[in-house]
């Protein structure tokens, strides 16, 4: 039989020659190359995702360091007391733990503290919507006037309400007449008491609003109680 034969067998038959080994060589070599290959495109797909988280972390960082820095100037302005941003140890501790995964690991927990920022200030928005000091000055001191020109009107109906057309309801109506004056001056200086202004700015008083609001109940009242009484 020559080198490359086929023996033949019952059930089985083999090739044989010095063709098979170099075959064999060559798929391991090429399984090999696809596998390094494969190593390689890995590597340079995580330095690439590496390299981007460590961009987005720095951005990441500006948008954190912009926030503080607005956080503490609004906390100055609201008066208070100036405070250090500088980490304790502990603090620097705990941050370099779980921060120990690389950049993916440090752009989150940029993004977490990003996202604590971004609640201070949203509570600190909705305090300060609540603030009077941040309302319109009309809006503001007619917490103040409109009170006090209820008053007058409202001890005018109770005496008129309790005694009818006697005595007691004239002098109700004569007494009444200068009260509006009364009561714009009261709240004039209630307002400067209640809405304290910063140092250096004015506050406004809006007084010819303050006039009217104080004004135009009492008339209406005491026209109306005049007019009851000439009626009774």
């Amino acid at each position: 039989m020559g080198p490359n034969a086929t023996v033949t067998g019952p059930g089985r038959q083999r090739t044989a020659g010095p063709d098979a080994e170099p075959t064999t060589a060559w798929s391991e070599y090429l399984a090999a190359a696809r596998q390094l290959d494969g190593v390689r495109r890995g590597a340079a797909a995580a330095a690439g995702e590496q390299a981007r988280s460590a961009e987005a972390a720095r951005e990441e960082l500006t948008l954190v360091r912009t926030g503080l820095a607005s956080q503490q100037e609004r906390l100055r302005e609201l008066g208070v007391p100036a405070i250090s941003l500088v980490p304790s140890p502990p603090e620097l501790s705990e941050a370099a733990r779980s921060m120990a995964g690389g950049p993916a690991a440090v752009l989150a927990s940029l993004r977490t503290a990003r996202g604590w920022a971004e609640g201070a200030d949203a509570a600190l928005a909705a305090r300060r919507r609540l603030r009077p000091g941040s309302w319109p000055a009309r809006v503001r001191n007619l917490l103040v006037y409109g009170p006090l020109a209820l008053l007058v009107p409202l001890i005018q109906i109770v005496v008129y309400a309790a005694t009818g057309t006697g005595p007691a309801s004239v002098a109700a109506v004569i007494c009444g007449l200068p009260m509006p004056a009364v009561a714009f001056a009261v709240a004039w200086l209630g307002v400067g008491r209640v809405f304290r202004p910063d140092p250096g700015e004015r506050l406004d008083r809006t007084v010819r609003f303050g006039a009217l609001v104080c004004l135009v109940p009492a008339v209406l009242v005491t026209a109306g109680l005049s007019l009851a009484l000439l009626a009774g």
